[in-house]
């Protein structure tokens, strides 16, 4: 008898694991398939327009890291998660379980698999996250955002399947934009550092502005995220330098300043890349360069190879550098038309729909008979 029970989401709470997940819940919901969302306190932030009938905030921990004191108890709550994600599913009676990724996905996925519920995982990055590691051989399947996936046991490679990194709503209504055409007018400049903002990008994008002739300074109008603490002292500099700048430390409508961009400068989480790529817009990616699995550097390498995207190790991300980089972009925006075609190109605009196409295939296989107990 096919269970027509939820799909459970699990994902870690920040964008880079619920924006992928709230994607794929709007592609489930077009199918009029329900769905739950188990994540932690962080999603307030990220999760209000997700589509799901109900959130379940999940106790979760980080076991790397720390002391051997914050290490043992970040194992112990983890065990504690699990038992209380178990009686959740046993309550719930899911589908499937679909994780993608950080610690909180790791008590529904145990239980899942515990409870032999089906389950997959989708590693939104080049590089196999260390929480999607530990679970990689439980689950049934795994889905990828990239062609290949770094750090991968090759014994678990017939489990793999490319979709690519499902983009939300509205990263595909900003698709639907035309590359901005403004040989000799008004430049606009995308500059954002990811879910938490880079302090490096305050620190370098303002005094490479800065140094650029008057006149080519006099196009620009600057989109800038900045931290909290950085945002008056880069409003400071554009304001001195008669720049037209929006400075924010966060920005609800980011898929359409970035298609509004003639050049983006960003960091490479999976999830910009992704947006890149299916919006179709030329950037310069500064990878985070303390990552121990390096997996910016692998999700930049991919949309480089394409000619869409120069890359910078953070290091050698100066002043001097993006300046020259501006200079030449704003003299040859030909070559950023090519990039933006390139970048295009790449892009996966359907993954949303691959991954619910494989999330209902594997829900499909079995309904675990533990689920039809009576709950302890």
């Amino acid at each position: 008898m096919a269970n027509n029970g939820p799909v459970l989401i699990a994902a870690g709470g920040t964008g880079g694991h619920l924006f992928p997940a709230e994607a794929l819940a709007h592609a489930l919901a077009r199918r009029d398939v329900p769905v739950h969302l188990a994540t932690d306190e962080r999603a307030t932030r990220y999760g209000g327009s997700f589509p799901a009938e109900a959130v379940h905030v999940i106790k979760a921990a980080t076991p790397t890291g720390g002391n051997l004191f914050a290490r043992a108890w970040a194992v112990l709550t983890l065990i504690g998660g699990t038992a209380d994600a178990r009686a959740l599913l046993r309550r719930m009676k899911p589908r499937v379980v679909v994780g993608f990724g950080g610690y909180p996905t790791v008590p529904p996925l145990l239980a899942a698999t515990i409870l032999g519920i089906p389950s997959i995982l989708h590693e939104q990055n080049a590089v196999l996250g260390r929480a999607n590691r530990l679970l990689a051989r439980r689950v049934r399947r795994i889905a990828t955002g990239f062609p290949t996936l770094g750090r991968l046991d090759p014994k678990l490679q017939p489990k793999c399947i490319e979709v690519g990194n499902p983009v939300r709503p509205a990263v595909l209504d900003a698709a639907r934009s035309q590359y901005p055409q403004s040989p000799h007018g008004r430049f606009c400049l995308l500059v954002v550092g990811g879910s938490q903002g880079a302090r490096v990008m305050s620190d370098i994008v303002p005094p490479a502005i800065e140094a650029l002739p008057a006149d080519t300074r006099a196009r620009l109008f600057v989109v800038q995220q900045a931290r909290d603490e950085d945002e008056a002292r880069v409003r400071e500099v554009y304001a001195r330098l008669n720049v037209e700048a929006e400075i924010a430390p966060f920005f609800a409508d980011l898929p359409r300043k970035m298609a509004e961009a003639h050049l983006v400068i960003a960091r490479a989480g999976a999830s910009t890349v992704s947006e890149l790529a299916v919006i179709g817009r030329p950037a310069i990616l500064v990878p985070y360069p303390h990552a121990l699995d390096q997996d910016q550097s692998a999700n930049a390498a991919h949309l480089a190879a394409t000619g869409a995207v120069d890359v910078v190790a953070q290091s050698s991300f100066t002043p001097d550098y993006l300046s020259g980089k501006l200079v030449e972009a704003l003299a040859h925006p030909e070559n950023l038309t090519k990039r933006a075609a390139a970048a295009k190109q790449a892009g996966i605009p359907d993954a949303a729909d691959r991954l619910a196409d494989l999330v209902l295939e594997v829900a499909g296989t079995s309904r675990p008979e533990s689920l039809n107990e009576t709950a302890d």
